[in-house]
């Protein structure tokens, strides 16, 4: 198998990965936001761990889902533009925001390591064991995940229309 095709099935395999780490996220905050309400309002008792894990959760929804979404082409984007214009300013503008991505993805790995770095020997009170650095590895590994991404789609194009990010679409009747 040729390297560019090893590089696209390694990217259906990291974006499923990441697919599922945001899923997992999700339905952890919604788990544990109910749970947190529950004690208080009804229990009596607060618990002190349901809202900063959420916000731990959000964090890791955040950038790895963000990833996903880039590689999914459903990241917010203003076509109005691109669709008004013709066909070879089109394809300057797509290398332009592709150059625009390369340059967050790049600012997210660089200072999202610094954040990481910083805050490593701080720990979350309501966490003592965990560092606040571990809680801001996805910024870097998200940042890390859509470069990865934005390579795929400037080397080999969109994914293959037998890519898993097609699945979702409704069974006709």
């Amino acid at each position: 198998m040729p390297f560019k095709e090893r590089y696209v099935a390694a990217m259906e395999w990291l974006y499923l990965g990441c697919i599922c780490l945001s899923a997992s996220a999700l339905v952890l905050i919604t788990l544990a936001i109910p749970y947190g309400v529950f004690m208080r309002y009804v229990m009596g008792s607060a618990a002190s761990w349901p809202e900063p894990f959420s916000v731990l959760m959000m964090v890791m929804f955040t950038f790895v889902g963000g990833a996903a979404a880039y590689r999914a082409n459903v990241h917010i984007a203003v076509q109005m533009l691109t669709d008004a214009v013709a066909p070879a300013v089109r394809m300057w503008l797509l290398r332009l925001a592709d150059l625009c991505m390369i340059a967050a993805a790049l600012f997210m790995m660089v200072y999202g390591t610094q954040l990481v770095r910083v805050t490593w020997r701080q720990t979350i009170g309501e966490f003592p064991g965990l560092s606040v650095g571990v809680t801001y590895l996805p910024i870097p590994v998200g940042g890390l995940f859509t470069l990865l991404f934005i390579i795929e789609r400037i080397w080999a194009g969109m994914p293959p229309p037998g890519s898993v990010m097609y699945r979702d679409q409704p069974l006709s009747d």
